[in-house]
């Protein structure tokens, strides 16, 4: 895929995120498969953070600073520091879309960017800001499957059924 693509995709994904987790029950929001699974809102304000803090974040970086040194991030420490227990879904779902509008504006309106500017990532080398923005894109299709399997295992607990009928999960 090229830029354009990843970022229309991306466009897209909101999209996908706002219809999937919009409709969602209310006993589903903070159900989970099991204990170490995330939750519907914990996926999504993961994604608010990511959003802002990660991807959008470090592909600026990559283009406009690739000499500076990357601050560190920790999205698993963020479900306790940021208190996605106590989040409102819908509020954090309107954040989320608010702020891939702003991403997707941010990036079309990008002049000249060199893609191949590269990061010294201290945990895997270094990472242009071409593979930042399809590592995004990567990252929407992880949580979007994460969120389909947490609906097909929450209706089968809450159905009884064994849904094999439907075909193979």
């Amino acid at each position: 895929m090229d830029v354009p693509e990843i970022i229309a995709a991306l466009e897209c994904n909101a999209k996908v995120f706002a219809e999937t987790l919009s409709g969602i029950p209310a006993a589903m929001v903070t159900w989970k498969s099991n204990p170490k699974d995330w939750s519907p809102l914990e996926i999504i304000c993961h994604l608010v953070d990511e959003e802002t803090d990660d991807f959008r974040a470090r592909v600026k970086h990559a283009l406009e600073t690739p000499d500076k040194a990357l601050v560190p991030i920790d999205p698993v420490g963020w479900i306790t520091q940021h208190d996605y227990a106590k989040q409102d879904v819908h509020e954090r779902l309107s954040t989320f879309l608010k702020e891939r509008k702003k991403s997707i504006i941010w990036l079309r309106n990008l002049k000249n960017p060199n893609w191949n500017n590269a990061i010294d990532h201290p945990e895997r080398g270094k990472i242009t800001a071409a593979s930042f923005l399809a590592n995004w894109l990567s990252h929407d299709y992880h949580h979007i499957r994460q969120i389909n399997n947490l609906k097909h295992a929450y209706l089968m607990e809450k159905s009884g059924d064994s849904l094999s009928y439907a075909g193979k999960w």
